[in-house]
């Protein structure tokens, strides 16, 4: 006995695949109450769309910093259903936001961590070559000193 199924359930059912993570290809079949052998065969047929281009498609890890962060900033505001509604519209789960939200709250800790070594850094380096500067002037105003004392005893003597 053969089942048809329709071409919507088969693309779903192959991006389920495709974007399945840990999961077998045995138990997405399973859960979708598919032969195994059904669903390879989906797998190596030719898809009459390219499926490139749509969110779906493209896996979590793929995105870039600039994706990971506009799809932070369009899902801040979301909650509950609408944001799991929002995620299953990229093609991502809610906790790759919360990921990307740690990563990045990560960065900006390192950049400001290391923007306050870089400045601390250059004040002291900057405080070294003041007191090297001082320390200068001091010999040249002893100096100075030293030699007009003796020019005094020159004169008085």
């Amino acid at each position: 006995m053969s089942q048809r199924y329709s071409d919507a359930f088969k693309e779903q059912a192959i991006t389920k695949v495709l974007q399945r993570g840990d999961k077998t290809i045995q138990g997405i079949a399973d859960e979708l109450n598919v032969n195994l052998f059904t669903l390879k065969n989906w797998l190596k047929k030719p898809r009459t769309t390219p499926m490139t281009d749509t969110p779906m498609n493209k896996r979590p890890v793929d995105r870039s910093m600039a994706e990971r962060f506009a799809l932070l900033m369009e899902s801040a505001a979301l909650e509950g259903e609408a944001l799991n509604a929002f995620c299953r519209q990229q093609g991502i789960f809610p906790h790759h936001l919360d990921r990307w939200k740690d990563e990045f709250v990560k960065k900006a800790d390192k950049a400001e961590q290391s923007g306050k070594s870089r400045s601390d850094r250059s004040l002291r380096d900057e405080i070294k070559q003041l007191e090297k500067e001082l320390n200068r002037k001091e010999k040249a105003l002893a100096e100075a000193a030293a030699l007009l004392v003796l020019q005094k005893k020159c004169r008085a003597g």
